[in-house]
């Protein structure tokens, strides 16, 4: 399976979620840091696709804590609308997902990504 990660390079260094996903197994991870998750953009998300991701995750930054503002709220509405449309061509729903960091705890990263991980293996077998 490859899963195309999108993250925020505010909240989260390229290390650290390497750290994290290093325990997930049996799984091609695409990394691509962004300056804030507002930066990602409809064509990005279909970019991934198009290049044999199964799966798109969106790392935001905590609520409230956004450098830009409003990024993750633009990146959350961004997702759902590339959602809409990779369900629209028929390839199903939920084959993209928000996570939003939380401050105290960045460990709910592996168990978000493996819970989106089963969920999309389930819909493949």
């Amino acid at each position: 399976m490859k899963i195309c990660i999108l993250f925020c390079s505010n909240s989260l260094e390229a290390w650290q979620l390497e750290s994290y996903i290093d325990k997930i197994k049996d799984v091609d991870f695409n990394l691509i840091s962004l300056p804030c998750s507002g930066k990602v953009d409809i064509p990005y998300m279909i970019k991934a696709f198009e290049t044999g991701a199964e799966g798109v995750l969106v790392l935001t930054c905590p609520e409230g804590q956004c450098h830009n503002l409003e990024g993750n709220l633009r990146a959350r509405k961004r997702a759902q609308a590339v959602d809409s449309l990779v369900q629209e061509i028929g390839l199903g729903q939920d084959h993209i997902k928000v996570i939003q960091l939380k401050e105290d705890d960045k460990n709910h990263i592996v168990e978000e990504i493996e819970e989106f991980i089963s969920m999309n293996m389930e819909k493949t077998t």
